[in-house]
């Protein structure tokens, strides 16, 4: 089966650049895409010094749905947004104060990814951080989701005012060249090797995580997901959502997680407005039960929600979802700016024609 490679090199031009990531990408495009991916051939995405989180948003949501492994090479650095302290993954245009809208949430890489059969997708990272998330990422480590596969490391700011160089990822990329791709921790051990005479080994946080144990249930799902068995992969979720109602109860946290995992299965199983109809039903959940409008998991519902509105083919059920997707984004307005006139202007067309 063909494997997918994703290549994200992203840092903010000008002064805040704490990396020169995009130095990197020259080195891995000379790698054979099925080296990169580990598989007999492969597809690449490249994405250089991208400008907006949504598009980086697409091209890795339309990685995580490739059927085959999947790997992700993502070289750049961290930043907390200044509202909610949560890392983001700098572009192009961000700034410290503007990160949060213009930065990629990092934790919607592994939104984006858990739904993905344990074992079938790689991170291969090499982050540099700002003093303040340095210190943040040293208590509270990145998550990257459960069933994905983690290598790499985090570094701290240069001490010097020239941005740092991926060293970490070209020593991978070296080692790649070869032609050969040995097993992952090995390449890991390798690149490590190589670096140590240059690099803070001593400092850097080094990343190093393997997918959760046999008989996670989330691997039996994604299984028949992947496989195309959706009415399947949906019975089994909606098993362990009424358990999970049936032990802590309709608005637990617990509850809530497989009414997403529903979702998520809808978006791949092709079915648009039954995904909408979850993620806006999660939303107004979580706001029902006093979650803040700009709480991560909310803003996610919305987005989801919005993203899958706009994928209905069926003008009569998008007019019937699109006031209660209008309502939940005059409340949550999230980070796409102009969303709520995009529900608006979506919708006035949808009544002309109609």
């Amino acid at each position: 089966m063909p494997g997918t490679v994703l290549l994200l090199a992203a840092a903010p031009a000008g002064r805040g650049r704490l990396v020169d990531a995009a130095s990197v990408l020259p080195v891995l495009a000379a790698v054979p895409p099925p080296v990169l991916a580990g598989t007999d051939t492969a597809n690449v995405v490249e994405l250089a010094d991208p400008l907006e989180p949504q598009a980086v948003l697409t091209r890795l949501r339309a990685a995580a749905v490739s059927p085959g492994p999947l790997t992700v090479f993502v070289t750049g650095q961290l930043h907390l947004d200044r509202r909610q302290r949560l890392p983001h993954l700098a572009l192009a245009r961000s700034t410290p104060a503007s990160v949060r809208y213009t930065g990629l949430p990092w934790h919607w890489i592994g939104e984006e990814l858990r739904l993905r059969p344990p074992g079938s997708t790689a991170l291969i990272l090499d982050l540099h951080a700002d003093a303040e998330t340095w210190e943040h990422l040293r208590t509270r480590p990145l998550d990257c989701g459960r069933g994905t596969t983690v290598l790499g490391r985090i570094a701290p700011p240069p001490g010097r005012r020239a941005p740092a160089g991926p060293v970490y990822m070209k020593a991978v990329a070296t080692l790649l060249r070869s032609g050969l791709r040995p097993p992952l921790d090995r390449l890991h051990e390798q690149a490590l090797a190589r670096i140590a005479p240059e690099a803070g080994l001593g400092v850097d946080l080094v990343l190093s995580a393997y997918p959760p144990a046999p008989g996670d249930p989330h691997a039996e799902i994604a299984a028949a997901a992947q496989a195309g068995r959706h009415t399947e992969a949906d019975a089994l979720a909606a098993r362990h959502e009424r358990t999970a109602v049936h032990t802590h109860g309709p608005a637990s946290e617990q509850a809530l997680h497989w009414i997403e995992v529903r979702a998520d299965l809808a978006m791949l199983a092709g079915d648009p407005v039954r995904s909408c109809r979850t993620w806006l039903t999660v939303a107004s959940a979580r706001l029902t039960a006093g979650q803040s409008p700009d709480a991560p998991a909310v803003e996610s519902a919305v987005d989801h929600a919005h993203h899958q509105w706009g994928r209905i083919d069926d003008p009569a059920l998008a007019r019937e979802l699109g006031p209660i997707l209008m309502e939940l984004r005059g409340r949550v307005p999230g980070r796409r700016r102009g969303a709520l006139e995009n529900v608006h202007r979506q919708l006035r067309q949808l009544q002309v024609s109609g």
